[in-house]
């Protein structure tokens, strides 16, 4: 048969279902269009009035689409529910004869779309979706066995994709019961004792690209406006040297910290502080893997002071304090939580690549039902 065209709204349907059942499991969705647990403190919060999601239900949130040029919704596939906040509109298909379920989140997966949901996007400063433009948009649809058949396709990639995570998961569960161990059986060694802070500009002015720290301890180019910037007042990192920022740990809940691990130097902002190790009993991707730990994230953010920011001093982080064991041990973890780094680096691209591969399959879809067409025309 041809494709059908379809407004939104006529293919699915508002379910607010309410949360009577005591579920505490708080989620959100991110521009990646994943679940992922809320980030924002629920302390005192009366659950009873947020939104219940359970499996094939779909959360949608119109709010800075055009901002993030992005929609963000999400398809629940948990066989326990969640509960997601009030401010989301929750719904599931209504005509499951037209299309189905991860058919329908499949079309979703694409920068077009993400485009077509700005275009729609009101003037607010937010440029948000609103409910109503959205169930406005249309769609072409294949017919149902055409659909059920690019579905298996992608259903195969997700589970291999998620095979390798559990996978990744059991590997993590490994390196935390390890680290448990030497953090109860090692000497601990103040970080005063193992850094000693350099001090060297770029004075010649031969690095012109300045560098920051995100908050998964990484440099990566700055985004800072540097026209005009006196460059050559920025700090040099040398290769297995450290930078380091206390600013908005406590906000970010994340100790700013980086290894440059490349064999040139890079420069950062003057407002850096740059280490390197004061002797050779302690490897410098162990000091980075033990700040890489969310447990080191926490006690940064306790460390860190009472300000709007709050900041982490450099001598309260001089304070901070490391198990140290023998060298041999230390390469060993830091061997491992490499391959586990590199094992979750791998895991971000299969997941990257399978939502950049949903475009391809659904254009695919629709291409195989208008050739299915064409054929029947031609028949005598």
């Amino acid at each position: 048969m041809a494709l059908s065209r379809y407004k939104l709204g006529e293919l699915i349907k508002v379910v607010d279902e309410r949360n009577t059942y005591g579920i505490k499991d708080f989620y959100g969705i991110n521009i990646d269009k994943e679940f992922m647990p809320t980030v924002a403190n629920t302390e005192g919060l009366d659950e009873s009035n947020y939104k219940v999601v359970r499996e094939n239900r779909f959360v949608f949130s119109g709010m800075q689409t055009g901002r993030d040029e992005c929609i963000r919704i999400g398809m629940y596939l948990g066989k326990t529910p969640i509960i997601v906040s009030p401010a989301y509109t929750t719904f599931e298909i209504n005509a499951t004869d037209a299309v189905l379920p991860t058919y329908f989140f499949m079309i979703f997966l694409s920068k077009e779309k993400d485009r077509l949901g700005w275009f729609y996007s009101d003037g607010s400063i937010r440029s948000n979706l609103d409910w109503d433009r959205f169930c406005d948009m249309e769609l072409n649809l294949p017919d149902l066995p055409t659909q059920q058949k690019y579905v298996d396709i992608y259903k195969a990639m997700v589970a291999n994709q998620q095979c390798y995570e559990r996978g990744l998961e059991d590997l993590k569960l490994g390196i935390d019961a390890v680290v448990d161990e030497i953090k109860h059986k090692s000497e601990t060694t103040l970080v005063r004792e193992l850094l000693k802070e350099v001090d060297v500009r770029n004075e010649s002015g031969e690095i012109t690209i300045a560098h920051g720290i995100n908050i998964a301890k990484q440099f990566m180019p700055s985004v800072a406006d540097i026209n005009g910037v006196d460059l050559t007042k920025y700090k040099l990192v040398e290769k297995n040297q450290f930078a380091f920022s206390g600013m908005q740990t406590g906000r970010d809940e994340c100790i700013r910290i980086a290894l440059n691990k490349a064999g040139t130097p890079i420069i950062i902002s003057p407002a850096y502080t740059v280490f390197e190790r004061k002797n050779d009993t302690v490897l410098e991707e162990y000091i980075l893997m033990w700040f890489s730990r969310g447990e080191s994230d926490r006690r940064g953010w306790f460390m860190s002071d009472s300000s709007i920011r709050s900041n982490l001093d450099l001598d309260r982080f001089y304070e901070t304090q490391l198990p140290i064991p023998d060298k041999d041990v230390q390469k060993s973890i830091v061997d491992i939580y490499n391959v586990y780094t590199e094992r979750k680096r791998i895991n971000e691209q299969l997941k990257s690549q399978i939502k950049n591969i949903c475009p391809i399959l659904t254009r695919g879809s629709l291409e195989e039902n208008l050739d299915k067409e064409r054929g029947k025309n031609y028949e005598f």
